[in-house]
């Protein structure tokens, strides 16, 4: 006996309210009963092998499904950003959906689909969810070979660390002898950065350029106790005494500026300097800003 739509449906609420016809098939679903939901515009097919179980359009998880199972669900599966989505991955959209295959398969893929041929997989890369997934650390690793730009790499691997999703330490460990054949030095940097306390691309600009005007590193993410609270320092020169945070757009964003504001004054007045720079004054004026920390490293230290 079929199963009912109903419960087909609550199988399906993780994938988007997509199913594949094999699946269908197992849950005692024909053809011609798959065939009669689609006429009566219940249904509609998504390709040769992906059904949707409602007349609207996908959502991004529902069009995921339909990729892995359009590709063929037995060799594809959900990669790079696409499955840094599906783990939760947030403030980063991509349109189209990354599918890798073993680089014997002979499959095709929808417009929509990009397909990407690895040479090998790994035990446990791949994770068992409604489609084949793989794990966050392989994708992030992934997703910054197949990168458009340099910076767009750093940024998919910081992201994922960021978010807790991917563990620094294994990012750095995967990116020291990295699966793919593109920019293998960039990710190692990157690699090592992250794990060295980076939790943004602006602290990834902020320590390029350091190198770059011969300035001494850092330490990331200094903890201080405020009259507000515990806050986290991006960057700190401990023997200097005096940090210097790096403000992307999320630092413009409702009460942010405020709050900013409220942390340098507490540093401030409790005695350590807090110098501040935004992504493109960095970029723009980069030697003006490395020569104020040159003046800071040089001045005397104030007792607190």
């Amino acid at each position: 006996m079929a199963t009912s739509v109903e419960t087909l449906r609550d199988l399906a609420s993780a994938s988007g309210l997509v199913l594949g016809r094999r699946q269908l098939r197992e849950h005692g679903w024909t053809h011609k009963q798959v065939r009669r939901e689609v006429r009566a515009g219940r249904w509609v097919v998504q390709g040769q092998q992906a059904v949707a179980l409602h007349n609207g359009p996908l959502s991004a998880r529902g069009r995921a499904v339909r990729a892995v199972w359009e590709v063929g669900e037995r060799v594809a599966a959900l990669d790079g950003v696409s499955a840094l989505a599906w783990h939760g991955l947030t403030g980063y959209q991509d349109e189209r959906v990354h599918v890798s295959v073993p680089h014997t398969a002979r499959v095709s893929a929808p417009g929509d689909v990009v397909l990407h041929k690895v040479a090998r997989r790994a035990a446990g890369e791949v994770l068992a969810r409604a489609v084949p997934v793989t794990a966050p650390l392989w994708a992030s690793v992934r997703a910054g070979h197949w990168a458009v730009s340099d910076r767009q790499a750093a940024l998919l691997l910081v992201m994922p660390v960021q978010q807790r999703l991917v563990d620094a330490a294994a990012l750095r460990d995967l990116t020291r002898q990295p699966p793919g054949r593109t920019r293998r030095r960039h990710l190692r940097e990157i690699g090592e950065a992250v794990h060295g306390g980076v939790e943004s691309i602006g602290e990834l600009d902020l320590g390029a350029m350091c190198r770059r005007h011969a300035l001494p590193p850092p330490s990331r993410q200094v903890v201080r106790e405020t009259p507000g609270g515990r806050c986290y320092l991006d960057a700190f020169w401990e023997e200097a005494g005096f940090g210097i945070e790096v403000d992307g757009s999320g630092h413009r964003a409702g009460a942010h500026v405020a709050l900013d504001h409220l942390r340098t004054n507490d540093l401030v007045i409790g005695g350590e300097p807090l110098l501040r720079v935004d992504l493109l004054g960095l970029r723009l004026y980069e030697g003006r800003f490395a020569a104020q920390i040159r003046s800071m490293l040089a001045r005397p230290r104030r007792s607190r």
